[in-house]
């Protein structure tokens, strides 16, 4: 398991954005690094974990929980080969493109070392959006990536430090839990009846998606 490509993205001006300043910085592009990880700050607030890295819309992107994205080098292979053309590394906006790594098969609350120092806690996933869409290219894109249901993993920061492409990654912690990346997209998208299983990943959860849970399971009690 490694880190194939380390993808960082610079503001750029886009038709297809709702945010206030009609920038984004879903443009993702490899670089060589090593580029500094650390915990950016709370949602509203902090933008990416990686340095040089912009977070343009603070609404809905960026933050502790959201500090790092990743998605599988085999994911992107199966897209591309389902659109019928190559995807670049850091196309679906990614930090992380990682090889040999399940990413939305992790499970909540899962850590993984990247070279010799960052430590990283698996919190979600991604859920699609206008932007994402438009930058991809693709009619109908929100609904094929969420029918798909593999939509890669946002990472909290444990440990800071420095990371770059061809760095090992390391699974240094997976819970007893059964509630994987997947499995609480669908509870978050398309199933909410799943939302209960969720809870068993407790804190480790985005608390975006734990209070989701709480919510539904308070509604359904009766």
């Amino acid at each position: 398991m490694k880190l194939l490509s380390l993808n960082i993205g610079r503001p750029r001006a886009v038709p297809y954005t709702d945010q206030p300043e009609g920038v984004t910085g879903i443009d993702k592009r490899p670089v060589d690094g090593p580029v500094r990880v650390a915990a950016p700050g709370p949602k509203g607030v902090g933008a990416s974990g990686l340095a040089g890295d912009a977070v343009c819309d603070l609404r809905h992107h960026g933050g502790n929980d959201q500090a790092v994205y990743a998605v599988a080098r085999e994911d992107l292979d199966g897209w591309a080969r389902e659109l019928g053309r190559p995807l670049a590394s850091g196309a679906f906006g990614e930090n992380l493109t990682t090889q040999g790594l399940d990413v939305s098969g992790a499970r909540i609350g899962e850590r993984w070392r990247v070279g010799s120092e960052v430590v990283l806690e698996v919190t979600c996933g991604r859920i699609p959006c206008r932007t994402f869409q438009e930058h991809v290219g693709e009619q109908r894109w929100v609904k094929r990536f969420t029918q798909k249901g593999a939509p890669g993993a946002y990472l909290r920061v444990i440990e800071p430090g420095e990371i770059r492409a061809g760095d090992p990654i390391e699974v240094v912690h997976r819970p007893d839990h059964e509630v994987t990346v997947a499995l609480a997209f669908r509870a978050e998208t398309t199933e909410r009846t799943l939302l209960p299983r969720v809870l068993a990943a407790g804190d480790a959860l985005h608390p975006e998606l734990l209070e989701m849970a709480e919510k539904y399971v308070a509604r359904h009690s009766d």
